[in-house]
Order: structure tokens, then sequence, then C-alpha cells
């Protein structure tokens, strides 16, 4: 039998494949960045060329490290960065354009549009697919695109033309072009799918001048998505046996399979996700309403509040701002900056998203003092997470019903521990820190191992240990903070007035 499981996690920021042994544990890492293109309108973009080339490397890399072969690995799963959208030619596999990436809100023409034509059509979006009409989700990327690119338009119009998520483009890589899938996670994030009915929405679908025929197949998140040897580097071909988004594989990572249970993914951006069971319930405070996932045809539901900066404002320190050197340094400096310093960061660097929507606001500092310096910017931007967090797990106990008792977490950020016991103060609920860092990587490594027969499901889980971090703070301390911040909020919203 074969005793390993690979993971890919295919991200905003690169691509990771983990190998996991016959009891769930990780053993073995390689990961590869891929450039992100941003140009002085501030969309910004990734070279889906280059995202195939490095998942080949890596996968290459630690195929030699692990001395393994294609006998030994049982099956791969796969999780991606969500709403990330493309398109590429059936026949040739050639993108007609670089992947737009979740955080360009260069479709917001096309929603406005959209919303002007009909003014019944933003409820229709939220009330088929549980999302708000935004530039965020991928239609409005596909749109663009096939109303950009003449390329697309041309393709589309002779039923030659894919388009989809990360997923479905690795998935048809990884196949060489047999398969053209996504999962019912990826499909209900694209702004397209009725999460009711479960198929793609005939209406939506026409007002974004998407033809289905250009869509994939939407399966099971534990399905068989097809068999690859890794264009060639392995000497015999193994089952792909999941798909998922990234958040969803985190959530399923995590444990989180019963209702009620909440998780927070601390990445570029961040998603914080409720699982509501086998019933949607309708937002009406600004979070969406997902597929959790499907596995054995029985369809999970989710509520969802999306950040767009969060790990993101760390990378604009070192990168932009060159406060710092490295996001390892911002735990201390965090620690040592002035307690009494008010200053906040809101992190609207391409608009806000739950539970605000707003795609125009643009971020800033505020309550800066003459004693302000370095530690206290810097510990306004790690705190900045915290809120934004903050604001959507409370607004989901409220739409839930459900009282929220702990908080999961995973994602590199989670290893900072000012921030986490920050979290837990600013939340008064306990914080928990997995034992693994890539929980998307595992929990599509674990749903393709138990949909191969490899792994075991309570097993496999039960084998997750966490660190927990719990409030210390005062409740009039954490109501002065919050009250702060959505001050701050409020004056990064001043642009609607």
């Amino acid at each position: 039998m074969a005793k390993y499981v690979l993971g890919i996690d295919q991200s905003t920021q690169g691509t990771k494949v983990l190998l996991f042994d016959e009891q769930g544990k990780a053993v073995m890492r390689v990961d590869k960045s891929h450039e992100q293109l941003v140009d002085d309108k501030g969309w910004v973009e990734h070279n889906p060329v280059e995202i195939w080339d490095n998942l080949l490397v890596i996968t290459k890399e630690l195929v030699k490290k692990a001395g393994i072969n294609g006998n030994d690995i049982g099956a791969v799963g796969i999780s991606n960065q969500r709403e990330t959208a493309l398109a590429w030619n059936k026949e040739t596999g050639e993108p007609v354009y670089n992947a737009i990436v979740w955080q360009c809100a260069r479709g917001a023409a096309i929603c406005q549009r959209l919303d002007r034509g009909n003014k019944e059509f933003a409820q229709t979006v939220k009330k088929h697919t549980g999302l708000a009409l935004s530039p965020y989700f991928s239609a409005a990327k596909l749109a663009w695109i096939v109303e950009n690119v003449s390329a697309a338009k041309t393709l589309m119009a002779d039923g030659k033309l894919a388009v989809g998520t990360m997923d479905s483009w690795l998935v048809y890589k990884l196949t060489k072009g047999e398969m053209h899938k996504t999962d019912y996670s990826n499909a209900s994030r694209t702004e397209l799918f009725n999460i009711n009915t479960l198929q793609w929405d005939d209406e939506i679908c026409a007002a974004f001048g998407i033809s289905q025929s250009a869509l994939p197949e939407v399966c099971d998140s534990d399905a068989l998505y097809g068999y690859t040897d890794f264009d060639g580097l392995l000497d015999h071909p193994v089952p792909i046996h999941s798909v998922f988004g990234d958040s969803h594989a985190a959530l399923y990572g995590q444990g989180c399979h019963a209702p009620g249970m909440i998780k927070s993914t601390y990445g570029t951006g961040s998603s914080v996700m409720m699982n509501i069971g086998d019933k949607p319930i309708e937002s009406q405070k600004g979070l969406v309403t997902s597929l959790a996932w499907s596995i054995g045809g029985k369809p999970s539901y989710v509520l969802e509040g999306n950040i767009n900066y969060t790990g993101a404002s760390i990378t604009w320190l070192k990168d932009n701002v060159e406060l710092i050197e490295s996001a390892g340094e911002t735990a201390k400096l965090a620690e040592n900056a002035n307690k009494s310093d008010r200053t906040y960061f809101v992190p609207a660097f391409t608009g806000l998203g739950a539970p605000y929507w707003d795609s125009e606001a643009t971020g800033m500092f505020t309550g800066i003092t003459r004693v302000t310096g370095k530690a206290e910017l810097v510990k306004a931007v790690v705190e900045s997470i915290a809120y934004q967090i903050g604001d959507i797990t409370n607004l989901m106990e409220q739409e839930s019903g459900k009282k929220i008792t702990g908080l999961r977490v995973d994602g590199g950020p989670t290893k900072n521990a000012y921030l986490m016991q920050f979290q837990a103060d600013i939340l008064d609920r306990p914080v928990e820190v997995p034992d693994i860092e890539e929980l998307s990587a595992m929990g599509a490594a674990y749903g393709a191992g138990i949909s191969a027969g490899i792994y075991e499901n309570k097993e496999v889980f039960s084998s997750i240990s966490r660190i927990r971090y719990v409030s210390g703070m005062g409740q009039e301390k954490r109501s002065d903070l919050v009250d702060g911040w959505l001050k701050a909020v409020k004056r990064a919203l001043a642009h609607i007035d």
C-alpha cells in the first residue's frame, strides 16, 4: 500500500507541496514564491504559467529529497487561493491573460454597471449565490477578461474557452488537459454558482457574459479529479482525490466538521469561517454564505467574512515602507511599544471587505502623536489584524445565533505570539493554534487520504495538538480599544459622504 499523501497548496504568495505519512504527519515541505504583478492602478495579477512551472519544480525537489516514486504516493489533494480567476484555450492550454488575483478590484465598474442596469440584480446575486455583488469574487474578473481580451471573446464564441479558479487550472494541467473540474467550495466563491440548486446559475452567468460551456464541471470535494504523473516526473500516475478552496481546506483540516465550529486563516488576507451545517443562512449584515464542501455527496455550508489585508500588511511594512527587515521582528517591536499609544492602522489598500464592503475605501494611520515611533506603528499594523478578525467573529455569532466559545486559527502570522494573545484579548475567547502551520495543505491531503482509503477520519484528526491563548484583558479596556478601532474605520469610510 502507498505510504504517502501529497498536499498541494497554491496560495497568493507562492505554491507549497507537503508530504504526509501514513499517520497524517507532515514529513517534508518545499515551497516557491511567484511574482506579484501590480501596476500603477493597483491591479494585481499572477502569471499562471509561472505557477504551473513552480509546482513542477518544487514537486521534483520534494520527490528527490524524499526518495519516493509514484508507487509510494497514494493520493494528491489540492487547496488553492480562491476567487483568483483565469481563462485559457481548451485546445492548447495557453492562458489568454494573466490570472486576476482576488485582491484586484478592477471589476468594480462591471458590478456597478450591472447594478445600475437592474436594481434587483444585487439582491438576486445574494439570494442565489450567498455573496454580495462585488469585484472581490471571480465573476467580475472573468467578465473583465471576456470584455477586454479579444482572444477570450473569440474562443468563447467558438466554444474553445476554459475559465475557472486556480484549482481548475492545476487540475487541467496535471491531467494533461483531460479534466476541467472544480469543487463545490471553489464554485461557490465565483459568484456564478447557485448554492441552493447546486448548479451554475443561468441568469447570473448570462449577466456577466460567461458561457457555461467555458466553466468547469463541479464535483464533490473528495471526488476523483483524474490522474497525474506531474508531467512525467513520477513513474506511476497517482489520483487527485480532493480539491478545496484554501480556507475551506483549513476549516476541514482544523476539524471544524460540526455546525457552530469556527476558524480563521491568517495569510495574505484572512477568512473567518463558521460551519453552519446542511442549510444556508442568509446574512443581513455583510457576511457571505458559501459551501464549505460537499463530501460523499453531502453538501455543508458556511458563513464567512473575508479580509483583504492581514499578513499582507506585514509584507507592506517590510517591502514598501521598509520599517522592518522580516516579519519575525513584529512581535518584539509590538511588545516593546508604548502601551498607552493609541495609533490605529486601517489596511484598506484596495478597499475594505466584510463587514463594510467598500471597494473605494483607502488605508490610513490615525491617532499618531509626537511620541509615536517605529514600534508603535508596527504595533498598530499587527493589531489591525486582530481587530478585523474580531469584527467578523462577533458579527458571525450574531448572525448565526450560535455562541462562539473559541477560535481555531492557522497560517503564518499565528507564529506571532503578540498577535495571538492580543487576538484572544480582543475576542475575550480562547484562541487555539495547531502544531502544524499549513492547515490548507493538510486539509486537502487529509481529504484525499480519507477518500483514497489511506486514513481513517477520526484517527487522523485526533493527532493534532494545539497551543491555547486565553484573554487576560479587562472588559473596560477591551471596549475602549475596540471603540477606537471602529472610529478609525469610520474615518477610512468617510469618502462615502
